[in-house]
């Protein structure tokens, strides 16, 4: 690898124009200017000047070296303070979260986006597991769950809720567990929990979502209503979820006699420090939700 003290003596050079105001420049002296050019040309295995006396001129190799060293030169000039930068709305925020909540986040945080054009959102989809997981294995800066973390590594705190339907093609007037039972199940990555927990508090007879024939199965949290709109079954979501499906007037969200809400939590990698621009999303996340 080249030394970049090198580079630098050598684009100073270049800049400067002679090796005694090279050595000024830099609080050298001219014989430390000279060592470090020669050692960048035995390194490089290439002559980098012509030398007429005391001036020089550049060889192409010396012109291809000052084009590419010059950014690289200044880069590292200001590593330092670059480091020591923590802007509130710039460089990229990576956010997962099951998909009902990032249904109301996610159109939020690109008007976000859009007003501080620096600040770069990358959010993903995904259940429960897979945010914690992703937040455990630093692919994530902050994640939003529906359950508190059970790992000794993530940190979870509560920032929302949401209340849990039940959702029917439009066509079902009355609701009953027999109706539930011909209709049939549409599932999707959380929907044994949040079946689970609605169905659980409302009906006596049931026990588990494989109770109900499995009438089809969606990963995608735009698309688990179509089959339900379509009349092939019934399932349960967040309401954040339910009243963002364009196709509305032909499903049938169902509040129960005993409401279940489930409690948002944010989770992050305990101990890790979030930088400014995290923080910025955390807090107007707590607002949104």
């Amino acid at each position: 690898m080249i030394n970049p003290v090198w580079l630098r003596s050598f684009c100073t050079l270049v800049e400067q124009g002679g090796f005694t105001k090279t050595a000024q420049h830099l609080h050298m002296t001219q014989s430390g200017v000279s060592q470090h050019l020669r050692r960048l040309e035995d390194f490089l295995g290439l002559a980098l000047i012509h030398r007429q006396g005391k001036q020089f001129t550049l060889t192409e190799a010396g012109e291809k070296l000052y084009l590419e060293a010059q950014d690289i030169v200044e880069s590292l000039s200001t590593l330092g303070q670059r480091l020591g930068e923590d802007p509130a709305y710039e460089g990229q925020v990576s956010i997962q979260s099951p998909g009902s909540v990032g249904l109301k986040l996610y159109p939020k945080l690109l008007d976000l986006q859009r007003e501080y054009p620096k600040l770069t959102i990358d959010y993903r989809f995904a259940p429960n597991q897979a945010v914690e997981e992703s937040i455990l294995g630093y692919k994530a800066d902050i994640g939003f769950v529906t359950n508190p973390s059970t790992m000794a590594e993530v940190a979870s705190q509560p920032v929302g809720s949401e209340e849990l339907l039940l959702v029917t093609p439009a066509s079902v007037k009355k609701l009953s567990w027999r109706v539930l039972l011909e209709l049939g199940y549409i599932g999707h990555p959380d929907g044994a929990h949040q079946a689970g927990l609605l169905l659980g508090a409302n009906f006596s007879e049931f026990q588990h979502v494989d109770m109900f024939k499995l009438k089809g199965f969606c990963n995608q949290i735009g698309l688990i209503l179509e089959p339900v709109s379509m009349g092939l079954g019934f399932t349960v979501l967040p309401a954040h979820a339910v009243n963002a499906f364009h196709n509305f007037t032909q499903i049938k969200p169902h509040r129960l006699a005993n409401s279940i809400t489930e409690t948002l939590f944010l989770i992050t990698r305990r101990h890790k420090a979030l930088p400014a621009r995290v923080k910025t999303v955390v807090a107007l996340a707590r607002e949104w939700l």
